[in-house]
């Protein structure tokens, strides 16, 4: 690992570590410290993902002309003034406000740093770069909340906004960080403009639309996050607590047996994966995950204990945790092979947008969850079955070296270029 991608890494995880600070206390905050209530703090949840949905269409073109490195840089500013100003702000419009800024702000910088991470790496070094990535920032996430739920008191003010203040000066590390990294590729504007000639013409939007393999892509991820990452604290959290009757402490185990199962099984599962089709990786995770949720479904039939209904949750968590560790150095990557050059930042900032559409709709699983318990989870294991069907079927719009980048021999710096490179579509 070069020393541009170390400090990459680092940036990485230090950002993660101030983010887990107060994630999983915003709701409380609003809600409960700030006395503005549920409405109030819901409306919080959708300024953030508002900003992130604004942003992330006008990011890919300025990554591509100006580089990646002033983009996560300005977001990082961006982000820091939105998280100081939630800290210290105690009524509605000021915190729907920075609520926004910090939701544009994070949304921006993971793009930006995909494509660093892309720049700085090779075809064949790539898978195990965005692994590291993923890896770090599930453990800075984790230490993050370990350390802020030490801090925070719900009778102190003072102890969200101090919160927010190391947040906000994780993002300015970051901001340090990067401005120290010397990317191995200098763009000009020139670079915008694809060298592929079934890409010439039209917006940079209408090009990556025409491109069949990325929008099977764009698909196949909208269902993953909304099937996985946009039920954790919404429909399956509500399914949990509604119909299977577990606890609060339970659900934070939970989360813990699915952090944790990310962090222990990375590398084990990276070793696996790495060599292997992609798009049959995908499917096994769309496998493993229907499985999840027919477990998720027994804790809710009522036939058992208390502690087997709280054992199935937990194991749940787990397998989707495993999945998630599966997926880490198998989509980010992809999308880098199937870009053309000058848009690597572009397709980055389109799967990024794709991500945040599905994790503003997940709440959209609550009423089922809550509910109609044993639709909801029907529902799921039919989506993750298709989720396998779906990765089947874009494994016929790639090429080998696409599929399976052990294949390639490219050991040339990797970029847009090399990215180019990989990016000739299959007939399907």
């Amino acid at each position: 690992m070069g020393a541009a991608m170390r400090r990459i890494q680092a940036g990485n995880a230090l950002t993660a570590f101030g983010i887990g600070f107060t994630v999983p206390f915003l709701y409380i905050y609003v809600a409960q410290v700030r006395d503005l209530g549920s409405m109030a703090a819901t409306s919080a949840f959708v300024a953030f993902a508002l900003g992130a949905l604004v942003a992330l269409p006008l990011t890919g073109r300025v990554i591509d002309r100006r580089g990646p490195v002033p983009v996560v840089v300005g977001a990082a500013v961006a982000a820091s003034v939105g998280a100081v100003s939630l800290g210290l702000s105690t009524s509605i419009v000021p915190i729907l406000l920075s609520a926004l800024a910090l939701g544009a702000g994070q949304a921006v910088m993971q793009p930006a740093l995909a494509t660093m991470i892309v720049w700085c790496s090779t075809p064949s070094t790539r898978t195990r770069a965005f692994a590291l990535q993923f890896f770090m920032q599930n453990l800075g996430l984790g230490i993050g909340g370990l350390i802020g739920g030490q801090i925070v008191d719900e009778n102190s003010p003072g102890s969200f906004t101090l919160l927010f203040s190391i947040e906000a000066v994780m993002f300015l590390v970051l901001a340090g960080v990067i401005l120290t990294v010397k990317m191995p590729h200098a763009p000009v504007i020139k670079d915008a403009t694809p060298t592929d000639p079934a890409q010439a013409g039209g917006s940079a939007w209408k090009r990556l639309l025409r491109h069949q393999a990325m929008v099977k892509l764009l698909l196949l991820g909208f269902v993953i996050f909304f099937a996985c990452y946009g039920q954790f604290e919404s429909g399956l959290a509500a399914f949990g607590t509604e119909a299977a009757g577990i606890t609060p402490s339970t659900l934070g185990f939970a989360l813990a047996a699915n952090t944790g199962a990310i962090v222990l099984a990375q590398f084990v599962v990276l070793r696996l994966v790495e060599k292997r089709r992609r798009s049959r990786v995908i499917a096994l995770v769309g496998v493993i995950w229907t499985v999840a949720w027919v477990i998720a479904g027994f804790s809710g039939l009522g036939h058992g204990s208390a502690m087997m209904a709280a054992a199935a949750f937990v194991t749940t968590y787990g397998l989707f945790g495993i999945g998630e560790a599966m997926l880490s150095p198998t989509l980010a990557p992809l999308v880098a092979d199937l870009a053309p050059e000058g848009s690597v930042g572009q397709y980055n900032s389109a799967f990024a947008l794709v991500k945040q559409m599905a994790l503003a709709l997940g709440p959209l699983g609550v009423p089922l969850g809550a509910g109609v318990p044993m639709l909801y989870i029907g529902t799921f294991v039919v989506v993750s079955l298709g989720i396998a069907w779906l990765a089947l079927r874009l494994g016929k719009q790639l090429t080998p070296e696409q599929d399976n980048p052990s294949l390639s021999r490219v050991v040339a710096q990797g970029g847009p270029a090399e990215a180019a490179k990989a990016a000739e579509p299959v007939a399907a």
